[in-house]
């Protein structure tokens, strides 16, 4: 199927696909944003498809609307309106693509277009020939070889008279830039394209690299370090996460325990010589350290399970005498233990006597002398008991005072069991 506007770029691509032998349906859309001129371009469609015997598909669109209501902007509304529908018509019609008619300068604007407001790499390598279904068989040629294969052919084709005003930034750059541009060199156009050509290449190159990190979420920067530069290669890897240039920056000045927070929901920490992604859990964003926040708590009334989430659960129960040599199970001295037990994340000056010792450790110096991450503290889960005793730092210590001894008669065993 052809994206069919009715202006000279899709008319010719209708044509150059019939006269090559393919089973063509058009598809036009009327956005109803240029009042009688939408009209028009409809009708010329209508016509055209009945004089080449080519099925026509319409969909009329109340643009504004859909924008307002979307908070989009009028182009991007245009664009998700009418690339949806065709994706719906390409399964209805059991197309094999949907053809658009971008062409060479196109894809040259583009390119120059994300010059002017800054961009990566990807933004210099153009439209690409393939998107899924969405098919540009036009981007090997120009405007100017459009129109004189119109020409030769006697075909009328309508004109967009908005794309002949310079009031937004693509029109500024057809009309007035890449005049300028070709007054300095007539093959401006080409050797643009030329040069997203080989850019193209070079990401390419880059995806493969980044390849090697997109289905883990640590990046080991020391790795990186054969590459020369690491900033592309942590955008690219980070970029599917929600973050952008700015940002990447950000963690990579960061100093170790730094966390970066992204729009879509994730964080990445600096680690020493490491990058690590996570869920977001609601902090504000920025770059930060782990401080004092509030936790969700769970209280445990008697013996017996409870879910801490869908993943995860506390087992409490009295036994006989034994001590636990597993780090996800706690045997306490039953008698030293008051309920009820609150299950919580750790918060700033929290502090416990780790079993083996006699005086206090800042929970927060034992998890930095176990090299635990920011992540890995910010998720600790604590058991404290009704006397305000941090009896157990889940996994990693139990508390001297309520430690196993010669005198215990029961023990208590509290259990974490993950899913």
């Amino acid at each position: 199927m052809v994206a069919l506007s009715g202006g000279a770029d899709s008319v010719a691509l209708l044509l150059l696909l019939k006269e090559h032998g393919f089973n063509v349906h058009a598809a036009h859309c009327n956005f109803h944003l240029r009042g009688v001129e939408s009209d028009r371009d409809e009708a010329f469609c209508m016509e055209l498809c009945q004089q080449i015997g080519i099925e026509l598909h319409r969909a009329h669109f109340d643009t504004r609307t859909y924008a307002d209501l979307h908070k989009v902007s009028i182009e991007m509304a245009a664009r998700e309106l009418r690339y949806r529908w065709f994706e719906q018509l390409r399964q209805d019609i059991g197309a094999a693509g949907i053809c658009v008619a971008h062409h060479r300068d196109d894809s040259v604007e583009t390119v120059l277009l994300n010059l002017v407001r800054g961009t990566g790499l990807r933004g210099l390598t153009g439209i690409k020939p393939r998107n899924g279904y969405i098919l540009r068989p036009l981007l090997c040629v120009s405007r100017v070889e459009i129109e004189a294969f119109l020409t030769e052919k006697g075909q009328k084709y309508v004109t967009d008279s908005t794309n002949l005003e310079a009031d937004v930034l693509r029109n500024k750059v057809r009309l007035q830039v890449l005049p300028l541009l070709r007054e300095l060199n007539p093959a401006v156009s080409e050797n643009i394209q030329r040069t997203a050509e080989n850019l193209g290449e070079a990401q390419e190159v880059l995806d493969a690299v980044v390849g090697k990190y997109k289905d883990s979420n640590i990046l080991e920067l020391s790795e990186l370090e054969k590459y020369g530069s690491s900033e592309y290669i942590v955008f690219e890897w980070l970029k599917n996460y929600g973050f952008n240039g700015n940002q990447v920056r950000q963690i990579l000045d960061a100093e170790c325990g730094g966390i970066v927070s992204s729009a879509m929901g994730y964080d990445v920490l600096k680690d020493r010589s490491r990058l690590i992604v996570e869920k977001t859990e609601n902090y504000p964003q920025g770059v930060r350290n782990v401080t004092s926040r509030p936790s969700k708590r769970i209280v445990v009334p008697e013996e017996g399970t409870c879910g801490l989430d869908e993943n995860n659960t506390f087992r409490v129960r009295k036994c006989a005498v034994y001590v636990s040599k597993v780090p996800h199970i706690a045997t306490l001295d039953a008698g030293k233990v008051s309920f009820p037990l609150t299950v919580r994340r750790v918060e700033e000056g929290d502090w416990m006597v780790p079993y083996g010792m006699k005086g206090r450790k800042l929970l927060s110096d034992l998890m930095t002398d176990l090299k635990m991450n920011v992540f890995e503290k910010r998720r600790q889960l604590l058991v404290v008991d009704a006397q305000g005793v941090i009896v157990w730092a889940v996994g990693l210590r139990t508390d001297h005072r309520v430690a196993v001894g010669n005198q215990t008669k029961t023990v208590l065993e509290i259990s974490f069991d993950s899913v």
